[in-house]
C-alpha cells in the first residue's frame, strides 16, 4: 500500500482538469487517405494557402472539424491536416469543402489582393491535381476581385477519367479542347469533343471528363456563376 498522500498528484482545489482532446479519427483505410491527398503534381506552396483559408472560413461559421467533416464527406483527420498546411487536397476534395461551406471554389485558394496589372507566369503557377496526378487544373485569373467568371487550363492524361460533383445552381461551364479528344458526360447526355470543339452546359449536376484518346488532352474552361463571388 502506498504511503498516505502519495501515489497520485493532487490538483489545486477548485481547478478543474480538462480531459485531453480526442485525436482526429483516421480515415477508414489507406486507400481513402490516398484519395484525399493530391498527387505530387500539385503546387506545394498551395497547401498553406488552402489551410489558412479553410481555418478562417470554418471558424467564421462556427463549425467544428467534426461538423464540417459530416457536411463535406471529407474525414476530420484530413481536414485537420489541410488546416495545418501539411496536406494538399485534391481538386474534388476542395470542391466538397467549398460546397459544404457555401463558397466558391476559388475562395479556398485565394491569396493577398493586389491592384493594377496582374502577370501570372507559367513557372509560378499554382496547380491543383487529382489524387493520381492524371488531372490538373491551373487558374488563369486572380482570385481576389469580385467576379462571376473564372478561367482555367485543364490537363487530362490519356484514357483518364475525372468525375466532378455538382456546382452551385446556375453555374455554367464553357469548355474548349485544344489538344486531344475528350468525352463530356452530363446526366444522360454524352458529347465527344475533338481539338477545336467547344461546349457550354449547366454544371449544377454531376458531370464527367473522359479522355478517349491516346494523348494527354488540354482544355480551357470558363466557369460562370449565377451570382458575383469574391
Amino acid at each position: 500500500m502506498a504511503p498516505k498522500g502519495r501515489g497520485r498528484k493532487r490538483e489545486p482545489a477548485g481547478k478543474a482538469v480538462a480531459p485531453p482532446e480526442a485525436p482526429p479519427a483516421a480515415p477508414a483505410s489507406e486507400e481513402e487517405w490516398a484519395y484525399e491527398v493530391a498527387h505530387g503534381e500539385a503546387s506545394a506552396d498551395l497547401a498553406p494557402i488552402v489551410g489558412r483559408n479553410l481555418r478562417r472560413l470554418r471558424t467564421q461559421r462556427g463549425l467544428s472539424l467534426e461538423r464540417l467533416a459530416k457536411a463535406s464527406g471529407v474525414s476530420r483527420a484530413m481536414l485537420g491536416q489541410i488546416e495545418l498546411g501539411q496536406s494538399a487536397p485534391t481538386i474534388n476534395v476542395i470542391w466538397k469543402i467549398a460546397r459544404s461551406l457555401g463558397i466558391p471554389f476559388s475562395a479556398l485558394i485565394s491569396t493577398t489582393a493586389q491592384s493594377g496589372t496582374r502577370l501570372m507566369r507559367a513557372t509560378q503557377a499554382k496547380v491543383l491535381a487529382s489524387h493520381d496526378g492524371s488531372f490538373t487544373s491551373r487558374a488563369l485569373f486572380p482570385f481576389d476581385e469580385p467576379r462571376r467568371v473564372e478561367f482555367y487550363e485543364l490537363h487530362l492524361a490519356a484514357r483518364a477519367v475525372e468525375k466532378a460533383d455538382p456546382h452551385p445552381p446556375g453555374t455554367l461551364e464553357n469548355l474548349v479542347v485544344t489538344v486531344g479528344q475528350v468525352e463530356i458526360d452530363r446526366g444522360d447526355e454524352r458529347h465527344v469533343l475533338a481539338a477545336g470543339d467547344a461546349i457550354l452546359f449547366e454544371a449544377d449536376v454531376a458531370h464527367v471528363y473522359r479522355n478517349v484518346g491516346n494523348v494527354d488532352a488540354i482544355m480551357f474552361l470558363v466557369m460562370t456563376y449565377a451570382e458575383t463571388v469574391g
